[in-house]
Parts: C-alpha cells; structure tokens; sequence
C-alpha cells in the first residue's frame, strides 16, 4: 500500500523527519506536526528518524537510544499518526527486526555497495531507500539498486546526497538525478545531507575548547594533544541552501524530497545546523509543490 502512494504521488512525496531519535516525547512531537502537514495538503509524507548513528565521526558523538528502544518510538509513532515510517540499518542482523516496524530501510550513504546489507534488506519485502555513495555514480546506483532486484524485490529507490568535492564539502550534480531516473526507479533528493561540509571542524577538548579545521596537515593534531584524542568532529554546513535545492529537484521532476527537520536546530544533537525548523517546512513545501506542478504542464 506504502508503496503504490509512493509511486502515485502527486507532485512528489516527502520524507521528513529528525535526525536521529531524541526521545519518545520529541518524536511525538514532530510527528504531529508532519502529520497535520499531510492532511492539510494532501501530502504523502514519510516520517524518518534513526535509532543508530553508528557511521558518527567521533567516539563521543551522539548515536541515539539504540535499535530496541529507537524501534519503540518508532512503532509508537506509527500508531499514534498513522504515518509509514523510514529508518536506516548498518548491519544484516537489524533487517528483519527493523522490517517489523518500518514500511521503508534506508540503506547509509556509506553502504550502498555492501551487497549482503542490500540483500537482507531486500528479502525483507519492505521498500528498499538506497542512498547514493558521496563517492558513487548514477551507474554504481543502479548496480546497487540491481542487487535488491536480483534478490527478489522490486520495491527500491533511489536517493541523491551528493557528492565529495576536495575533503569536507559535497556538490550535487543535477544530471545524477537525471540519470537515476532513466533507471525508472522513484528517485529522491536529500536536500539535507546533500549541503554537509562533512567532518569540517575540529573541537579538541582536552586543552580547553579550541575549533580548527579538520582537513589541516595531519601533523597539526599531533601538536594538539597525544592519542588517544578528546576531540569531537564536526560539520561545517548550512542550511540555508535548503529551499534552493528543493526548487532545483521540484524542477527537474524527482519523486520525492528527503528532509530532516527539527523543533530547535541548534539544540538537535547530530546536523542541527543543516536540520529546517520544523515550524517553517509547511511554507516550504508548498513552495516546492507549486514549483512541481508547474514542471508538470511543459
């Protein structure tokens, strides 16, 4: 049923959602609010949050309650507002438990050629949400996408983040989402991840607070402090660049939007800053919608 909405929908569905579970309150919260979207505007909307951050840069970075206790929110959630849910597996064993709450398993940027984690997914039977490699082509993408297929699934998508350029910032190439749906896949954009700076800054804790950069010379951490480091790495992103590249996939005719929203960004535990208010998605959206209706009469 998810999927037959996904395919159908008019102009385009949205994924939306916080980055990372922050508690079974929090994510009633947001959900309400996406959940009032929807019927508003008629929307098919997909609440996304995870349970595990495990691919964090840093060892003291936040990752979120964990795959049981995540799980619990998410199916409270679904209860609660009736909407599907979409979150991310690192590992083959999450598949199965995670199928029996989420109606999509997103598939990390950094795994998308990890052909068993694709395969235990896919014989899930849920639909499959494969996000592109910063270091991957639209063609890698439909390899990836080929081994849900091969697998027996025919329910996958496919999902534009970016692509690295130098050692902390990513650039998206409008022709991938072009190419990607030559495949016939339902294509999306992540116009979140897609303006990371990622792993950009440096905050070295163990002589007081001191921010730098992180694609410096490595011997400058070795001045900094002597291993094992009590640093965090951080990001360097923005977002304000949100609704402009949301107007560029409206126009250009992808399937959906990808788009992590939060009540406050700057208290939000993990990409506060490149998180959209939550109070200011509903302007947005329709922005974009109006913009995907228009591409429809050419």
């Amino acid at each position: 049923m998810v999927w037959e909405q996904l395919r159908r929908a008019k102009p385009l569905f949205v994924i939306a959602g916080p980055n990372v579970l922050q508690g079974r309150e929090h994510a009633l919260r947001v959900a309400e609010k996406i959940a009032d979207i929807r019927a508003k505007r008629g929307l098919v909307m997909i609440f996304k949050a995870s349970f595990d951050k495990a691919n964090r840069t840093s060892w003291g970075s936040y990752r979120g309650p964990g795959l049981h206790a995540g799980l619990e929110i998410l199916r409270d959630v679904k209860s609660a507002f009736d909407l599907p849910i979409i979150t991310d597996i690192h590992e083959t064993q999450q598949a199965e438990e995670v199928a029996s709450v989420a109606d999509v398993i997103q598939i990390p940027a950094f795994l998308c050629r990890q052909t068993d984690l694709l395969v235990s997914a896919a014989k899930t039977g849920r639909i499959i949400h494969i996000k592109k490699g910063q270091f991957a082509s639209a063609t890698v993408m439909r390899e990836a996408a080929n081994k849900i297929l091969r697998a027996g699934n025919d329910k996958v998508m496919l999902c534009e983040r970016g692509t690295s350029f130098g050692y902390s910032d990513l650039v998206v190439d409008p022709r991938n989402l072009v190419w990607m749906k030559e495949s016939g896949l339902p294509v999306v954009l992540d116009v979140t991840h897609s303006l990371q700076q990622p792993s950009a800054n440096i905050v070295e804790l163990s002589n007081g607070v001191k921010v730098m950069r992180a694609d410096s010379p490595p011997p400058m951490l070795g001045r900094v402090a002597q291993p094992p480091w009590q640093s965090v790495v951080s990001g360097a992103s923005s977002a304000s660049m949100i609704p402009e590249l949301g107007c560029m996939a409206a126009a250009l005719g992808v399937n959906g939007i990808f788009i992590e929203v939060d009540e406050d960004p700057s208290k939000a535990p993990c990409d506060g800053q490149l998180q959209w208010p939550l109070e200011r998605l509903e302007p947005l959206l329709e922005a974009w919608m109006h913009i995907a209706i228009a591409r429809t009469l050419l």
